[in-house]
């Protein structure tokens, strides 16, 4: 599985815009592992002169669950990250995804942890949906909504942050998720708190019997503040 350059880095844009395959790591969990970033590295060693959040991620400036392919921006000049960054702070940093997305009848009646709430979406509709988060299950390997009506054990775990985020459903069950902060497993989590979680979700989604299921939920479209021309900046794919 293989990188797709989109954007190669120059010294008018010193950041690098990638589509990741599905399957493949964002970043390596250690050193030398294959990955997107290890990857984009082995073509632009410059990114390693970046220091980013964590030591071994060095220039990426967001990542995508393994089985979620798109769009991918990694800076290439230690400016670039920074301003960049800052333009996140301030909500500048935008992401879209489009979802296949499966409708249920409730999903608590399938899943533990779901608060109740009201929200309903329809058809070539858009709503806003937000929720604090806390991890949950077995290693952590999922996260839940948590909301201010939430039991004390729930807020107790929950984050302080509160995380949104704007869905649109259109038609043939496909959903565009725009967020601009983002918490592990956000989009995914909150699709299926509305009852339409994405195909082949095997966390989220009651009706994926297979842990390898494809997952049909992808990174479509980025928009953040040029580091240099301090404009407005957007790539899609196709």
């Amino acid at each position: 599985m293989n990188i797709e350059i989109l954007q190669e880095p120059s010294r008018n844009n010193p950041f690098l815009i990638i589509n990741k395959p599905q399957g493949l790591p964002s970043a390596p969990l250690k050193s030398g592992e294959d990955s997107a970033l290890t990857q984009a590295i082995t073509l632009y060693p410059e990114i390693k002169t970046v220091k980013g959040k964590k030591e071994i991620e060095y220039g990426l400036l967001h990542r995508l669950d393994t089985q979620t392919s798109g769009l991918l921006l990694i800076a290439t000049t230690q400016e670039s990250y920074n301003s960049i960054q800052e333009s996140q702070k301030n909500n500048n940093f935008i992401k879209w995804y489009t979802a296949k997305i499966e409708k249920i009848n409730d999903i608590n009646s399938y899943l533990e942890g779901f608060p109740n709430q009201e929200i309903k979406i329809k058809e070539n509709s858009t709503v806003v949906i937000e929720s604090y988060f806390r991890h949950y299950g077995k290693n952590n390997s999922q996260v839940r909504p948590v909301t201010k009506s939430s039991g004390k054990s729930a807020l107790k775990k929950a984050t302080s942050k509160l995380y949104k985020t704007e869905i649109t459903l259109k038609e043939n069950n496909i959903a565009i998720c725009k967020i601009t902060e983002g918490f592990r497993h956000q989009v995914r989590n909150h699709l299926a708190w509305l009852n339409i979680p994405v195909k082949g979700d095997f966390l989220y989604n009651p009706l994926t019997k297979k842990e390898d299921a494809l997952l049909a939920f992808k990174a479509t479209k980025i928009q953040f503040i040029h580091p240099i021309t301090k404009e407005k900046c957007t790539f899609s794919l196709k």
